[in-house]
């Protein structure tokens, strides 16, 4: 029974006189609840994004098994339910396209059910931001539970990541040195266990970057997904969730300035992917606090990166945690980060940090003897190309690309690149830069990770694995390559990567964040009077809705009428 003297959110339901307490209650009856738990205490809802559809969240029931003891133990009662899951490897045409569907749906179902609190879990990409964003809207005390990642992918005696082995075994498929039996028998030792990517790609990112903002329990990002820590976290998590309904600590009051700043911060120094940029400004625009995408790269100049993961380096998440997770990449950084910050443990970063030990030097380096210099994450490129900006992950490209100028080879759908980089008679050198365009957020529509297009068979048969690739999409967290992405404004809003022409001279000149297209004003004008915007990607449903409201990347990719939020206020009767 609830010890606080303050009146929870669910009285209003299980705590009602008359007609509308008699439903409430009677129809939760046929569940088998014995009579004292509509005592008046915190009922806690559990958000689960299982699917066996999503293979990385496809073991949240059991792990939603172990919160909902901790639950009960905590003298809450806990109550499980569905959220829309989005998972990588099987939805088209992109999760990016729902991530905002699910944030929606998350929002709506707390806020009209008699929930005090809530604890999110979720693994695979999208589920993660998605989720947040959605509770952020709502503002109750809420607790975050990502499911771990896989054990490593193993091949021919080697440790193999998830995605990225994916685009190199495949580039070397397509060059003549692997055969597709070589694959096959990748494919079946990369995935041997539950869980999501084990490389640092967008999932692992997200986990760490959640843990970083304080909304998961210290450590709870690197463990794997089959180790029994990862449910003794769970039961630790619903224990939690009752105190902080309790105390009354609001999402609102951890993920604060000081707890973005943190997290991007944090995302520099684990080699983190370029998609947690658009998730952490739209998770602040749910809140409203001021985030922006220069942010990324001021908050990072002085970042070294820390941690030697795949794609950017050997390891993955399994050797992360062994090494000691997140903990002590946050105590590396404390000279860098805000270390009284209040997280969901009820303690500071510094308190939660303070007993962690690096036990493996070689995955997590420190500040003296860092894995990379700073400045080796992700940065924010403008220019003439990239009005609103765009985003390059620094250890993921070529250094001898971070300067170039090249004559631009332009496609405007990414099925035509997919089918002329096949072409061993296609027009290119490794000087070209690929523009692959209108596969931005209106423009695909969703969003697409197309962004680290493959390289032309022609130039792998050379040996050439490499090149400059712009485009107004995003890249998969588990790639890698010299792919400038999420150019804003986008093609398909009339942004200058709409503008450009085959043969156009493009210039990329990182050290000082420049893109710019080397085409003279008065030419860009004359070409900007024939462009025509595309017509409707869709006359009705999500789609419709999506595209119509969309923001820019720049701007976090959210609905435009779903930036902020409308609280938990209890809702009118329904009988």
């Amino acid at each position: 029974m609830s010890t606080t003297n303050r009146p929870l959110r669910s009285g209003e339901w299980f705590g009602a006189e008359g007609r509308n307490g008699f439903i409430h209650r009677s129809w939760m009856r046929n569940q088998g609840f014995a009579d004292d738990v509509f005592d008046g205490r915190p009922v806690i809802g559990i958000a689960t994004t299982w699917s066996e559809l999503t293979p990385c969240n496809a073991h949240l029931r059991d792990l939603a098994e172990s919160v909902k003891r901790g639950v009960w133990e905590s003298g809450g009662l806990p109550l499980e339910f569905p959220a829309m899951s989005l998972g990588e490897p099987l939805m088209r045409p992109t999760t990016m396209l729902y991530r905002n569907l699910l944030a929606m749906e998350l929002e709506e179902s707390v806020r009209a059910n008699p929930l005090d609190g809530v604890v999110l879990l979720s693994g695979c990409d999208k589920t993660t931001p998605g989720l947040l964003m959605g509770a952020a809207s709502v503002d109750l005390p809420t607790l975050m539970l990502t499911g771990g990642p896989m054990l490593n992918g193993k091949f021919r005696g080697q440790d193999i990541g998830s995605g990225t082995v994916v685009w190199r075994f495949t580039e070397e498929m397509r060059a003549g040195r692997m055969t597709a039996a070589d694959c096959s028998e990748a494919e079946v030792g990369m995935s041997r266990s539950r869980g999501h990517c084990m490389t640092m790609g967008t999932a692992s990112t997200m986990a760490c970057v959640t843990e970083a903002l304080g909304v998961q329990l210290p450590g709870a990002a690197a463990v794997p997904a089959v180790d029994s820590r990862r449910y003794a976290l769970a039961h630790a998590a619903g224990r939690r969730i009752v105190a902080m309904v309790e105390q009354d600590q609001r999402l609102s009051s951890v993920l604060t300035r000081q707890a973005f700043e943190n997290a991007v911060r944090v995302n520099a120094a684990i080699g983190g992917s370029t998609n947690a940029v658009v998730h952490l400004l739209a998770i602040a625009g749910r809140l409203g606090v001021p985030l922006s995408l220069e942010d990324f790269d001021i908050l990072t100049a002085d970042v070294p990166m820390l941690v030697n993961l795949m794609p950017s380096g050997k390891y993955l998440m399994e050797d992360f945690a062994y090494a000691g997770g997140l903990p002590v990449v946050m105590k590396e950084l404390a000279p860098l980060l805000h270390m009284d910050h209040v997280t969901v443990s009820g303690r500071s970063v510094a308190e939660n940090v303070d007993g962690a030990q690096c036990w493996n030097r070689d995955v997590i380096g420190t500040m003296e003897e860092p894995f990379q210099p700073a400045g080796s994450g992700t940065v924010v490129l403008r220019g003439s190309l990239a009005p609103s900006g765009a985003v390059l992950k620094v250890s993921a490209a070529s250094a001898h690309l971070l300067t170039h100028t090249g004559p631009a080879l332009v496609f405007d759908r990414i099925e035509e690149y997919v089918v002329a980089a096949d072409d061993p008679d296609l027009d290119v050198t490794p000087d070209t830069v690929i523009v692959v365009r209108n596969a931005g957020p209106r423009g695909y529509p969703g969003f697409p990770e197309v962004g680290n297009v493959p390289m032309p068979r022609r130039l792998l048969a050379d040996g050439i694995t490499d090149m400059v690739r712009i485009s107004d999409a995003r890249m998969s967290g588990t790639g890698y390559g010299t792919c400038i992405l999420h150019v804003a404004p986008e093609a398909s809003v009339g942004g200058p990567l709409a503008l450009v022409r085959t043969g156009d001279l493009v210039s990329v000149d990182v050290p000082t964040r420049r893109l710019d297209l080397l085409v003279d004003d008065a030419e860009l004008a004359h070409r900007r009077t024939a462009w025509q915007p595309p017509g409707p990607v869709a006359d009705r449903g999500w789609v419709r809705l999506y595209s119509e409201h969309v923001l820019q990347a720049d701007s976090g990719a959210d609905l435009d009428f779903l930036v902020g939020g409308s609280g938990s206020a209890v809702p009118r009767h329904s009988h």
